[in-house]
């Protein structure tokens, strides 16, 4: 459970509570889940994955 210390301003506690879930990857994991996806669509989606942070990171 993400827990913020609110000291007086509640608009710097919700901006801290923001980043706090945003970094724990409730977002993402909601965008994930939203809709199923058949398990043959993963793979293929997780290849294209691999191949993008492959070129991203490959030096010459």
């Amino acid at each position: 459970m993400t827990k913020v210390v609110v000291n007086g301003d509640i608009n710097s506690a919700l901006r801290k509570f923001k980043m706090k879930v945003a970094k724990s990857g409730v977002p993402s994991e909601l965008k994930k889940r939203k809709h199923y996806s058949k398990p043959g669509v993963k793979r293929r989606e997780a290849k294209k994955e691999m191949i993008r942070n492959a070129r991203k990171h490959h030096r010459d």
